[in-house]
Order: structure tokens, then C-alpha cells, then sequence
């Protein structure tokens, strides 16, 4: 029983103070893992550290009932931090904004910003594998998957276009996602999962040009779908985040633009970023990018160079995904910036993720914040304390950072119906 009590009061202390350490580039990626585990599972950690207490009390031994409480105590207080309310909607949208959600929506999304248990509602039809392109002089075919709401829910006619992470070199879709899809779909939403193509097979232009034919394909199927055309939403997390904000931010902006799509309608009704890069030029000295000066490059395109090897390797790389060093094309790194795209016309936008996060700084989300409030467009800026990258992937049904950020993810979407 001693032995019990002091296991679980030093794991429960020890894991949380993962949580107190702020990773600099390179990081360590087996501390990045163990931040996001233990912030999703941080209810756990107070049973785990509680348990321990009490078989310390039992066995008359102070340590473990120290560790335990103090490793309980940092954990309820990292759930009363990321649960808390976030300002915001109410400067974006007015006083009255849940007034503007309508009720048969409204019902239907979190009633807390978190609970012991996510819940999924009645479950929703999934097509997967859908060609939505298909790469030139090929036969291979960019895939998503189409996630609709099931028979009798009402349908609210807008599409969440998702866009995965992976540091523009690894991932795809359907890959941790479904619990937030099914709440979505739920809702009377459509969600459309996509594939985009990934370094070094292909660089910033066309995993942008791969977005707008998402777009694209989306607004020429809207009517199969049920979808209003006016109602396309982009989102998507980390790299996909950035994406999901460059192409909503830059719909005309032919650099940016595949010729195919040139002339065609590509803006959208709002975007969400989680924890998606903002500003590539800041991104590049905040990842300490200068390392990579000596590493040798891989030709964008190349024939078999896109194993999982090399590109768990180059991930995260912007020399490779831009084509040179910040020094050497600072213009790109501007171009593929979505901070640079900011405009009057710019799209709503909601912006999630933590802080300290190890990829993309809290304070390039508050400039793009404060930069999109000058210009007029309703803007939301969420940041939750002691939170890393990627935290809204791990243990949702019961993660308080991830429910919390489906909350105000939910009812942003609300608002865009």
C-alpha cells in the first residue's frame, strides 16, 4: 500500500510539472508528447494524485500525502485556468451575440466548456475517400473524407472545410479528429476532411493551390451536399491552420492561386486557426531555423523523396517549404505569411491555441488579433495558460482544454449560419 501511495503521488506531481516547462526549439519531443497528454488527461491526474494521498494517509506516511495533494492541486488548477470564461465574442459580435445563434442550433451545442464526458449525439453519415482532384498527367486523386449529419437533424447549410497538421511535411486527414466531426455534424454541419499534398513532393504554392481547389470543389458540389454557398467555413490545425488562414486571407491573390482557378470565387464566410503559424518571419527566429543551415535540402518534387523518414526529419523546415532562408527570400516568407493578407475585406476569424506554444508564439496570434480589430473584422483570440500545440488531439471526451475550445469553436460556427 506504501508502495501504491508513493507511485501514484510522484507521478501525479512529476507529470504535472511537465507542464511548467517551456520547450525551446529544438525541443525535447517526448516532453512536447507528455505536456499534451498530461493537459488532456489532467481530471485523471486528480483521481491518480488524490488516490495517492489517501494510501499515504492511510499508512501514515506525509510524503506521498503532500505529493499527492500538491500534484491534485496542480491539476485542478490547470482545469479552472483552461476552462474559464475567454473574452472575445462579445467585442467581435456585440453584447446580445448568443441572441444571434438560432435556438434549434443553440440546443444542440456544449451547455459547458467542459464536462466529465463528451457528449456525440445521434451519429452522422461518413463518406470517406472522395476524389476531389486529381494531379495532372496522373492518376492520383487528393482525398477527403465528407462527414454529414444524420437523418432527421436539421441541416444548417454550412460546410467546415478541415485542413490536418503536421508541420507541412507529415499527416493526413481523419487522424484524431472525428469526436470534434461527429459534434459538428450533430449540429447540421458538413465537414469536409481534406488531403493536401506535402514537402518535399510539392512546396507552399501548391499545398495553398491544393486548399483553393478544396474550396473550389466544395462550392461547385454545395448543392449534393445541401450546403449553402455563402456559407463555407475553412479551419484547420497547426500547418493546416496556416493554410486554412493564407488561402481565407488571400482568395485573389494569384501568387497564391493555381492558374486552373484564376477568375473563380474562392472567399470564404469565416475561418478558424488552431494553433496555426501566423507570421513565417517571426516563426523562423522563434523555431531557431538558423540551424538548418547546414542541412542538406531536398528538391522540391523529386521522385520517391517523400518517405515518412525524411520527412519526419525535414518537418517543420520553412527553408524547404519556401525555398530559401529568411535572409535569403524575406518577400516569400511575407508572402506566405496570412499576417501580411490582413485586410478590410478579410474574413471573420477565430484563433485558438495555447501558450507556451512550441511551434507558432501567442504573441504573433494577439498581432494578428490586434491587426484584424483595426480593419474592422470580427475577430476572436483564445489562449489557454500553460497549454502546448496540438493539445486539442489528445483525449477529447475528456481533455478541458479540447472541450473548451470546442465550445467556442461550436458557437463561432453558430454565428456563420
Amino acid at each position: 500500500m506504501l508502495t501504491a501511495a508513493y507511485i501514484l503521488s510522484f507521478v501525479c506531481l512529476l507529470l504535472n510539472g511537465l507542464l511548467l516547462i517551456r520547450l525551446n526549439p529544438p525541443y525535447n519531443f517526448y516532453i512536447f508528447v507528455f505536456q499534451i497528454l498530461v493537459g488532456g488527461l489532467a481530471p485523471v491526474l486528480v483521481l491518480v494524485g488524490l488516490s495517492g494521498a489517501v494510501l499515504g494517509w492511510v499508512s501514515l506516511a506525509w510524503i506521498p500525502v503532500i505529493a499527492g495533494c500538491l500534484g491534485a492541486a496542480i491539476s485542478v488548477v490547470y482545469i479552472s485556468l483552461v476552462t474559464a470564461p475567454q473574452p472575445g465574442f462579445e467585442d467581435a459580435f456585440g453584447e446580445n451575440w448568443e441572441n444571434k445563434i438560432p435556438p434549434s442550433l443553440a440546443s444542440h451545442l456544449l451547455q459547458r466548456r467542459w464536462q466529465l464526458w463528451l457528449p456525440q449525439g445521434q451519429e452522422p453519415t461518413l463518406e470517406q475517400d472522395i476524389s476531389y482532384w486529381t494531379i495532372p498527367s496522373t492518376d492520383r486523386e487528393l482525398l477527403c473524407d465528407i462527414w454529414q449529419p444524420a437523418e432527421g437533424v436539421e441541416r444548417s447549410g454550412l460546410a467546415f472545410i478541415y485542413l490536418h497538421g503536421g508541420a507541412w511535411y507529415l499527416g493526413e486527414k481523419d487522424f484524431c479528429t472525428r469526436p470534434l466531426f461527429r459534434r459538428l455534424a450533430d449540429q447540421g454541419h458538413v465537414v469536409m476532411d481534406a488531403n493536401y499534398r506535402l514537402g518535399p513532393e510539392v512546396d507552399i504554392y501548391g499545398m495553398i493551390g491544393d486548399v483553393k481547389r478544396a474550396v473550389a470543389w466544395m462550392k461547385k458540389n454545395a448543392g449534393r451536399y445541401g450546403v449553402d454557398l455563402e456559407r463555407i467555413v475553412l479551419g484547420g490545425g497547426s500547418a493546416g491552420g496556416h493554410l486554412a488562414l493564407l488561402a481565407a486571407y488571400t482568395p485573389e491573390e494569384s501568387r497564391l492561386t493555381p492558374p486552373e482557378l484564376h477568375g473563380q470565387d474562392l472567399t470564404v464566410r469565416a475561418v478558424v486557426s488552431l494553433y496555426g503559424p501566423i507570421d513565417l518571419q517571426v516563426c523562423y527566429d522563434y523555431l531557431d531555423q538558423e540551424r538548418m543551415l547546414t542541412m542538406p535540402t531536398v528538391e522540391i518534387g523529386q521522385p520517391g523523396a517523400a518517405t515518412m523518414e525524411k520527412n519526419f526529419a525535414d518537418a517543420g523546415r520553412l527553408d524547404m517549404l519556401l525555398g530559401g532562408h529568411l535572409h535569403e527570400i524575406p518577400d516569400v516568407y511575407a508572402l506566405a505569411s496570412p499576417i501580411t493578407h490582413v485586410s478590410e475585406t478579410s474574413p471573420p476569424t477565430l484563433l485558438i491555441q495555447g501558450e507556451p506554444d512550441c511551434v507558432n508564439p501567442a504573441a504573433a496570434a494577439r498581432d494578428l488579433h490586434g491587426k484584424l480589430v483595426e480593419y474592422g473584422v470580427p475577430a476572436v483570440n483564445i489562449i489557454y495558460p500553460l497549454t502546448n500545440h496540438g493539445f486539442d488531439l489528445a483525449f477529447p471526451q475528456i481533455s478541458p482544454p479540447a472541450q473548451s475550445a470546442f465550445y467556442y469553436l461550436e458557437r463561432f460556427l453558430a454565428l456563420m449560419v
